[in-house]
């Protein structure tokens, strides 16, 4: 155990997280549009197993050589999961783009189903076994603990999610530029008013853009002042009237108030 964790040490050292070594195309244009291929490596794509095809469901963020991080409402504990790293297009064979079974999950034990305006959407993809960091596949940064972002800040969603309402998932990995909405703005009451928390935050709202169904869990990656990537949030939900609504932001679980149960369930499991 002790050579296998040393091994990943030396990995992450030798690539760190935060600086995808192909820059992402960062644009002012509010609608999704393709990122460039490998652009966002700790992009992954969360698949399970339905008969006998595997089925994309969930994005997700790796933040460890063999740990991912997702939402709570992307897992079911009855289905069989695998992560795939490294991936662009999901419907085409790409070099340096594999699969790992998922070993472990494990949900926020706050986490409920049936009111997730109570928050605690987050969860963690122990995966069978240690990536390879490559320029394709690489660990994205966790903000420091506490970390609140300003109003207008400007942040990216990423994913395969749908189109838009009730349209078809995307094959290339999608982005759209989505600015952070302030908990003072996102709380009042003609935008989602007492359904968001303190340990939630929103983007977009602008009814332009937002994120859709199999976006879930994919990061919100908002680049530092030192020019490093961070994924400040992971997506959880929008509202029901659908995926571009004005006033009605896609609502992302706030990373930075889970860095302990993070570290936590990392180091115990």
């Amino acid at each position: 155990m002790i050579p296998l964790l040393f091994a990943s040490f030396l990995f992450v050292g030798a690539y760190g997280c935060g600086v995808p070594p192909i820059q992402p195309s960062i644009t002012r244009v509010v609608n999704g549009v393709d990122a460039r291929p490998y652009s966002w490596p700790w992009q992954i794509s969360l698949q399970y197993l339905r008969d006998t095809e595997w089925r994309h469901t969930c994005g997700g963020s790796l933040i460890a050589t063999n740990w991912v991080m997702t939402a709570a409402h992307c897992i079911d504990k009855s289905k069989t999961y695998r992560v795939y790293v490294g991936k662009y297009n999901l419907v085409v064979e790409e070099p340096g783009s594999y699969a790992i079974a998922a070993e472990k999950l494990i949900v926020n034990e706050k986490w409920n189903p049936i009111f997730v305006a109570l928050g605690n959407d987050i969860a963690l993809v122990k995966l069978s076994e240690h990536v390879t960091l490559s320029d394709h596949i690489q660990l994205g940064c966790i903000p420091p603990a506490g970390s609140i972002l300003p109003n207008d800040y400007p942040c990216y969603i990423t994913g395969w999610g749908r189109l838009y309402t009730n349209g078809p998932i995307a094959d290339k990995l999608q982005q759209a530029l989505m600015p952070v909405v302030d908990h003072a703005i996102c709380s009042q009451p003609d935008w989602w008013g007492p359904a968001i928390r303190t340990t939630m935050v929103c983007a977009g709202g602008d009814g332009i853009v937002a994120g859709c169904n199999g976006d879930s869990g994919g990061p919100l990656n908002c680049r530092n002042s030192d020019g490093v990537w961070e994924v400040h949030g992971i997506a959880s939900f929008v509202s029901g009237l659908g995926c571009n609504y004005q006033k009605k932001p896609t609502v992302f679980t706030r990373v930075s108030a889970f860095n302990d149960w993070i570290d936590q369930q990392m180091m115990n499991n």
